[in-house]
């Protein structure tokens, strides 16, 4: 049975933090570059939610917008090392709003960056003993204490993966090392991790265990590295994987893009998005090593098929880099509750109730509406009434998430309670019908007309008692 990745997406937020901004900020040396960084409503399910949805629609393109993009997934597994919550499962959230099917086999996988090609790994052995497929959503939103190393280096961004049968890139071979050592450790209720000092992890960790699990793949493939088309090597400690790279021999043009300039190192996420990255460039044939270290190492061995040449993933690795907007650091920290400010002054938000959350789930987590059959109009919220014709109790389920619309009028609220002041409210008009009143993100408020064509984009609208209340608002297509 040949198992390997059948489709992908990914996810790179659209605000960025440029490091000299940091380091003029503090006072302190600065990076090259730039970082991306999740806005004040997204988190690591948003972020894996957004990839997954590119996933499961790049599954089968052919496929109407408006169907549900379930298709033939059996198990879902999300990896992160940053899960909204400690005890849920967290992978139930990103399958209610990628609408996938309830007979699904879910988990939660987290713990160290290593995750995600684990879960990877994982999902591919899912899809063979199951038969079907398995989608793979990883995701990280790290926070870093300021100063540290890890807050330049550090970068927010998501993953998806569909493995199964009829893959673009089969799975030949992988390898996985694991011991236990002490290097980056973070305690219930920490909010930043700790690192021991480095030159420790790099000579006696990192280092010879991503060679070990590198060595024994490319022995079980009977693979030399010049053979490799592209080489991803992801470690905690990026000397690591450099000399590694030197150790192999490897030309400088067999190694990927590690995307530290543009999107920083992304945790869990960050070797799955740079071979994200390098599969929309590979072409029939290539062979692609993909390595990730953290308390041991993974390694995996695709082969690019020919049913590559023919997939295509309109919202590319590339195409989300370019598309951007500059953030200020002392909002970024706002963002992520490290600056104290003062709240608005409005009542705090309520808590979200379980009863109705679960009575309203395929339109609050799948933005699922309604469409009447006697004259076959959309409408949403979802309705039993029909607002045209009046029938009662003639409607059908109606996706709106991935259709396109258009903003019909708009206002900014300066008072509203939100950590990204003004709020821009906006009624939208659907391609095909439909009206919703909602929120506008990843937009600049002085720029938004009337006319502006949106997409829907799953977030968290807040948190209240420990309870993330989750939703959909619009933001400028990307």
């Amino acid at each position: 049975m040949t198992v390997g990745i059948a489709s992908y997406g990914s996810y790179v937020p659209y605000r960025r933090l440029k490091r000299a901004a940091i380091g003029q900020v503090l006072g302190i040396p600065a990076g090259k570059g730039e970082r991306a960084v999740a806005s004040f409503d997204e988190d690591s399910v948003s972020m894996a939610v957004e990839a997954a949805r590119d996933a499961l629609r790049g599954l089968d393109a052919r496929a109407v917008p408006p169907a549900a993009p379930a298709r033939d997934v059996r198990t879902l597994l999300f990896a992160t090392t940053t899960p909204p919550y400690a005890e849920k499962l967290n992978a139930a959230l990103v399958g209610a709003a990628a609408r996938l099917p309830l007979e699904i086999r879910a988990a939660d996988l987290t713990g160290s960056p290593r995750v995600g090609l684990t879960a990877l790994l994982q999902a591919a052995d899912a899809a063979r003993a199951n038969g079907g497929s398995a989608l793979v959503a990883i995701a990280d939103c790290r926070v870093a204490a300021p100063e540290g190393k890890a807050e330049q280096a550090g970068g927010d961004a998501g993953v998806a993966f569909v493995v199964g049968e009829d893959p673009i890139a089969e799975i030949v071979g992988s390898a996985s090392v694991t011991r236990e050592f002490l290097d980056i450790w973070r305690a219930p209720g920490e909010r930043f991790a700790h690192a021991w000092e480095e030159r420790f992890a790099l000579t006696q960790a990192y280092g010879p265990l991503l060679g070990a699990a590198v060595k024994r793949v490319l022995e079980q493939a009977q693979c030399a590295p010049s053979n490799l088309a592209k080489v991803i090597l992801d470690a905690p400690n990026p000397r690591a994987a450099d000399e590694l790279a030197r150790g192999a021999k490897l030309a400088p043009e067999q190694l990927a893009d590690p995307l530290a300039l543009t999107v920083g190192q992304t945790g869990a996420a960050h070797a799955p998005l740079v071979l994200a990255s390098v599969l929309a460039a590979a072409k029939p044939g290539d062979l692609i090593l993909v390595a990730s270290a953290g308390d041991g190492a993974d390694a995996l061995l695709l082969k690019v098929t020919p049913r590559a040449a023919r997939y295509t993933q309109p919202r590319s690795v590339g195409r989300l880099i370019e598309s951007k907007g500059d953030v200020a650091y002392g909002r970024y920290l706002k963002w992520r509750e490290i600056l104290p400010t003062e709240p608005p002054r409005r009542p705090d938000p309520d808590r979200p109730a379980a009863p109705p959350m679960l009575r309203s789930e395929t339109w609050k987590f799948g933005f699922v509406g309604t469409q009447c059959t006697a004259c076959g109009t959309p409408q949403l919220p979802p309705q039993r009434i029909c607002i045209t014709c009046g029938q009662r109790d003639r409607m059908e389920p109606y996706p709106f998430a991935d259709r396109p619309a258009k903003v019909a009028t708009f206002t900014l609220d300066r008072l509203a309670y939100s950590l990204n002041p003004p709020t821009v409210n906006v009624v939208v008009d659907f391609a095909g019908g439909g009206r919703f009143l909602g929120e506008m993100t990843d937009c600049e408020p002085d720029k938004v007309q009337i006319g502006d064509e949106v997409e829907m984009t799953f977030r968290r609208m807040h948190s209240a008692g420990g309870v993330h209340n989750y939703f959909w608002k619009c933001r400028p297509r990307r």
